[in-house]
């Protein structure tokens, strides 16, 4: 536990020489806002024992900064039949941030109904690229995640190994968007910059360690 304790909400040796800078510190929220609003919510989120925990409302939160190509770092812990999710080259054009940003989904495979299908599972592509069952650990443990984005080529990690991979734009990207609610949003995945943005889906999940390298 120790051991633990002093790597959390830190950066490596290996990380500071390889670029990553922390987006959460264990004790601030900034550099993070509400979406769409110029502050961080009042209530909804906070920071509890090291972890920027989402309990009730608040709404989604992103990164002040924008992002283009990068690869993001960071643990998250749901809560039993919890549903949340990361989001990446989010604009703030559209009404909601998955009308523009794409998902890595965050879920109790076990407890919620959409862990029934791949395609909505924890890791997964959300409603496009199915994750791999196996991967996620049991709710209430720390998940690692890899999150890879460079121009049009993304992987998913997830505690240790590459779950999905996709190019953006491709054809079969493409084939995918048009089989799915998402062709009826045009912003959908276009963006080549934006914020990252964690889910309040209404559940309880918690994250930390939350670092980023920006890729050229």
């Amino acid at each position: 536990m120790a051991d633990e304790m002093v790597t959390v909400n830190t950066l490596s040796s290996e990380e500071v020489a390889d670029g990553f800078r922390l987006l959460f510190n264990g004790t601030s929220t900034s550099g993070w806002r509400g979406f769409r609003k110029e502050t961080f919510p009042d209530a909804g989120w906070e920071v509890i024992d090291g972890e920027l925990r989402h309990t009730e409302g608040g709404g989604d939160i992103i990164t002040d900064d924008l992002f283009a190509n990068f690869e993001l770092r960071l643990e998250w812990k749901i809560s039993p039949g919890g549903n949340s999710g990361i989001f990446f080259r989010v604009t703030e054009e559209e009404e909601l941030t998955y009308i523009s940003g794409p998902e890595m989904q965050v879920l109790d495979d076990s407890g919620h109904a959409n862990g029934e299908s791949r395609l909505t599972s924890a890791g997964a592509n959300y409603g496009l690229h199915p994750a791999p069952e196996g991967a996620v650990r049991p709710v209430g443990e720390w998940n690692e995640v890899r999150l890879i984005v460079d121009g049009a080529h993304v992987e998913h990690w997830l505690n240790g190994t590459k779950i999905v991979e996709y190019e953006l734009w491709s054809d079969e990207w493409e084939a995918l968007v048009s089989q799915t609610k998402f062709a009826d949003w045009e912003a959908y995945g276009r963006s080549e910059t934006g914020h990252i943005a964690l889910q309040d889906h209404g559940d309880v999940v918690s994250f930390r360690s939350i670092r980023i390298k920006e890729l050229p």
